[in-house]
């Protein structure tokens, strides 16, 4: 990342102090970071529930359940997941377990309403004097939304699934379900739900 010292800037006479210019250069790195990770890893738009993916691992062997995942998947899957700046990923739930890896750029927050209900911020990121970590396992069956800390920089994770992620076992939240469900934790879930699905 490049700052430059700009704390001066004449134009003719007199001479002006702008104090913000190396904030705006490392804004523009930043974006332009993101923008060059999405172009080199091939990321994809992720529309309804926020950020930009590509899978990056399926495996070969599957496995047949006959539980609350009814059918063959593979045993496991991986992705690269980007969110940039103040995109978040909406309230969402899988069927399997998931781990969160951190990467590169911004720290994350994770917000996880399980099973019974009880809601957790825990921090993804390098800086474990901050409490963050470097992977986060979000338990099949609950509710989870990520945001970025920065917003002027974003956030490149790994996401792993086991047994392997597929679309039938994927639910984005309903905001209006969400909130019948956990009145309590109203406010998060308006902040983290696009908008009320209509179904």
């Amino acid at each position: 990342m490049k700052i430059y010292d700009c704390n001066t800037f004449r134009i003719g006479r007199p001479a002006f102090k702008i104090s913000y210019i190396p904030f705006i250069i490392m804004l523009n790195d930043m974006n332009n970071r993101a923008e060059y990770l999405k172009q080199r890893l091939g990321l994809s738009e992720l529309v309804e529930e926020g950020g930009y993916y590509k899978e990056t691992y399926r495996s070969d062997k599957t496995i047949i359940l006959q539980s609350e995942i009814d059918g063959e998947r593979s045993i496991s899957t991986s992705i690269y997941y980007l969110l940039d700046g103040p995109q978040f990923s909406a309230f969402h739930r899988l069927k399997s377990d998931e781990i969160w890896h951190f990467y590169v750029g911004s720290s994350i927050t994770l917000y996880i309403i399980d099973k019974m209900g009880n809601l957790s911020e825990v921090q993804l990121g390098n800086n474990s004097e901050k409490g963050e970590h470097f992977q986060v396992l979000l338990k099949a069956e609950s509710w989870f939304a990520a945001t970025v800390n920065d917003k002027s920089s974003f956030a490149l994770v790994g996401c792993s699934v086991s047994p392997g992620f597929d679309y039938r076992d994927f639910e984005l939240g309903d905001r209006k379900k969400l909130i019948e469900a956990y009145p309590q934790h109203r406010s998060i879930i308006e902040k983290f739900t696009k908008n009320e699905n209509k179904s």
